[in-house]
């Protein structure tokens, strides 16, 4: 059997989040409250607990205040034993609806039994399913059945390949970034260009979907060589070719 067939029948996906407005004086009076309500709490005694700054800074990890405007999405395609291509596609768009939906119908079409299919990535089960599930049921998008996790006990969440999870080992003291994992394995930083903390500038202020794109998609082909290490699969003997299709629809 090649040794990547484990793939074969995975989904590696990462998303992109900004805060729904550029600014926290964009927000009407309600939504001005609750971030500060918000803010107050989470970041008491902290240098983001200005409302103004932690907005800026922190909304964009909150379902309730932020929006996608990128999902990238990576498979591995076997081509003969010992050549492979990571298949990547960007789903880009200022209109969170068209993302998100365009992402949900993939699944619908291509990654929808439990039993045989799986989602990829890093940190999923605390941020990118959650945050995903939560943007489509605001816009009224039925939930793709791998993502329709509400009510599911953990051992019916195991088509969730988290890396995170898989580096801890039921480890809970502490996160260890995508970028560390990157260091620890020697592979390639996806965030040598930008990072996380950069995508509300490239997006509001640069208004440069296609840099985010790329971003994105780097952060995936990362998450896959990681992925890989995880599972203790070389790939000294194989050619794996990155082809990126990046679509922006702005």
């Amino acid at each position: 059997m090649p040794m990547l067939d484990i793939a074969s029948n995975l989904l590696f996906f990462d998303i992109e989040t900004v805060s729904q407005f550029p600014s926290f004086e964009d927000l009407d009076a309600q939504g001005k409250m609750l971030w500060s309500k918000k803010s107050s709490k989470l970041f008491h005694h902290d240098a983001n607990d200005d409302p103004q700054l932690s907005y800026a800074n922190r909304a964009g990890i909150y379902a309730e205040f932020a929006k996608v405007v990128c999902i990238s999405v990576g498979y591995i395609h076997r081509v003969s034993d010992t050549l492979y291509e990571l298949r990547l596609k960007s789903f880009v768009d200022h209109d969170e609806v068209k993302v998100l939906q365009d992402f949900a119908d993939l699944l619908a079409s291509h990654y929808y039994n439990i039993a045989e299919h799986g989602l990829c990535g890093h940190n999923i089960r605390e941020f990118d399913v959650p945050f995903l599930s939560r943007r489509m049921l605001v816009h009224g998008i039925k939930l793709p059945s791998l993502l329709d996790i509400r009510y599911a006990k953990p051992w019916e969440r195991e088509h969730l390949i988290d890396t995170l999870q898989d580096w801890k080992f039921g480890d809970y003291k502490n996160y260890t970034s995508l970028d560390s994992l990157c260091y620890t394995f020697g592979i390639k930083s996806p965030k040598d260009a930008m990072s996380g903390a950069d995508v509300h500038a490239a997006y509001y202020e640069d208004e440069d979907l296609t840099k985010i794109g790329v971003y994105c998609e780097e952060d995936v082909k990362a998450t896959m060589q990681v992925y890989l290490r995880l599972q203790n699969i070389s790939t000294e003997d194989i050619e794996l070719i990155p082809i990126s299709r990046t679509r922006t629809d702005a």
